[in-house]
């Protein structure tokens, strides 16, 4: 993995934690009610929550990644994984839902480790984010020819790059939540669910499109530049 790699990765994570919904309000509602350590602790429930979305993803799909891991039609797999989860996240309109989620009354005394189960359940229960992880594991996996290793770094820092973010909005949290009026929020969501259904349409269009012609165009683009 290089520079580029790395950087792409830990985007992808700046992304994820910018999805709304019941986790991104929660985590703000602990981090006002409880404090920057309760938020951190429900925060770490909902990593380890990834992380075992990331496992089942990896090792349910390994064995079929494997085998047609140089199949262009991974591509169209992959994208229309991202494609099928932008149309949802474009068409919720549960915002209004999410907010009064986030409302939930805690316990005066912290507990950290009910706050880091409660983590991990709020977003395990959440099936979308496990098809997220399995279309980016079909489209990644064979860029590093499932070599695990190579997976490991480029997942780690999409997870460095989700908790670094999160740990942003933990410490921005009164000031995020006086912005995230419901109409702001769904022109989020709406966003997100457009980008997320081009991202899926150019892995579509690279399942079609030679290899050779998509890296005769980068270098015509760099030679512009």
């Amino acid at each position: 993995m290089d520079f580029h790699d790395f950087k792409n990765a830990f985007f992808v994570g700046v992304f994820m934690a910018f999805m709304i919904g019941p986790v991104f309000f929660m985590l703000i509602k602990t981090s006002i009610l409880k404090g920057a350590r309760a938020a951190i602790a429900f925060d770490l429930g909902v990593i380890l929550g990834d992380i075992c979305f990331m496992l089942i993803a990896y090792f349910g799909s390994r064995s079929l990644l494997e085998k047609i891991k140089d199949d262009p039609r991974l591509f169209l797999i992959g994208g229309l994984v991202l494609i099928v989860y932008g149309l949802i996240t474009y068409l919720d309109k549960s915002n209004k839902k999410e907010v009064q989620a986030a409302d939930v009354v805690l316990l005066e005394s912290n507990n950290y480790l009910k706050l880091l189960l409660k983590g991990f359940f709020l977003n395990f229960i959440n099936i979308g984010v496990l098809a997220f992880w399995l279309g980016l594991i079909v489209v990644i996996g064979p860029t590093y020819d499932m070599n695990p290793k190579y997976l490991a770094w480029y997942f780690g820092t999409v997870i460095a790059g989700y908790a670094i973010t999160d740990l942003g909005k933990i410490l921005l949290a009164k000031q995020l939540k006086s912005k995230l009026t419901p109409l702001v929020i769904y022109r989020i969501k709406r966003g997100m669910g457009v980008l997320l259904i081009v991202f899926g349409v150019l892995l579509m269009l690279k399942g079609f499109i030679p290899e050779s012609k998509i890296d005769n165009l980068i270098e015509q683009v760099e030679s512009i530049d």
